[in-house]
């Protein structure tokens, strides 16, 4: 009876889990779906090469496209991962392999805050250090913002990363004579790299989805500029001012823009879970093979 029991009260807890993964997946599906129901037909070759232009364009049913907002999504996004890598990592090891510092409390309370702190008020700082220092808006400044979005992200994961990477690693390579700080760089850290890389991407991710610090700084354009020096578009900060725009071609492309940035998050996501696999497996194969 006992048995019986136990069997009915796993299948209930089962179900139970079964059915609050369904009320959150379905949602998700439905505004995937709403997304690209609205916005597929506005992607074709035009939107691709074409630029926004003047808002005559659209009056007159002349050809637009986002070309200027994928270019400057991809530009300022990977420019803002190049800012925030070393600091992040740097700062992820610091808390985990000098955990005993006396930096290392204010510093992680200093992540935290900056992991807490919304969107916005990177683009307030990166506005108060680059745009009123330099007189204007800059695809720069937009990437400083991200870059900054990224690091405490980047700074959590390597440290929750290098904490559960086992002991005797470090032990062994300290023993073998090797400097502290080459036993961290060729030891731990290539051991923890599939879970690094994935956080990596996911805070790259993150970052590529925030409009808010793009207003501020990037600014945006309605044509193609790879002048990082002058403002520059980008796909969520071009969202929303299509959404507020007058024009019912330029709603349909702002649809279109949504299904682009989505592909662009998922991708970044798949990629960092095949790369987080792939990696795992080498790891696995190498130390197979040294075993034998």
């Amino acid at each position: 009876m006992n048995l019986v029991f136990r069997k009915i009260r796993d299948n209930m807890i089962h179900a139970t889990f079964v059915f609050f993964t369904i009320i959150v997946v379905i949602p998700l599906f439905v505004i995937m779906g709403f997304i690209i129901w609205n916005g597929l037909s506005s992607l074709n070759l035009d939107f691709f090469i074409e630029e926004l232009g003047s808002p005559a364009r659209a009056i007159q049913g002349l050809p637009t496209g986002l070309v200027a907002a994928i270019v400057g999504t991809i530009i300022l996004d990977f420019l803002g991962l190049l800012i925030a890598l070393p600091f992040g990592l740097a700062t992820g090891i610091m808390l985990s392999e000098y955990s005993d510092h006396p930096l290392c409390n204010p510093i992680r309370i200093l992540v935290s805050t900056l992991n807490g702190m919304p969107a916005i008020l990177m683009g307030l700082m990166a506005y108060a250090i680059i745009v009123k220092n330099t007189g204007g808006f800059s695809g720069f400044s937009g990437a400083f913002a991200l870059g900054f979005l990224m690091i405490p992200i980047i700074a959590r994961t390597t440290e929750s990363v290098l904490r559960i990477t086992p002991w005797n690693l470090r032990e062994v390579a300290l023993s073998l004579g090797l400097p502290r700080w080459r036993a961290i760089m060729n030891i731990v850290l290539p051991t923890a790299r599939p879970a690094v890389i994935t956080g990596i991407l996911i805070a790259f991710a993150r970052a590529a989805g925030e409009a808010a610090p793009m207003l501020l700084t990037a600014f945006g354009n309605n044509y193609l500029n790879l002048d990082l020096s002058q403002p520059m578009d980008t796909l969520p900060q071009r969202l929303y001012s299509l959404a507020i725009s007058p024009y019912k071609q330029w709603h349909v492309l702002g649809w279109g823009g949504a299904i682009i940035l989505l592909l662009f998050v998922v991708i970044t996501f798949a990629t960092a879970r095949i790369t987080a696999q792939r990696l795992e497996k080498r790891t696995a194969e190498l130390t197979f093979e040294d075993e034998k």
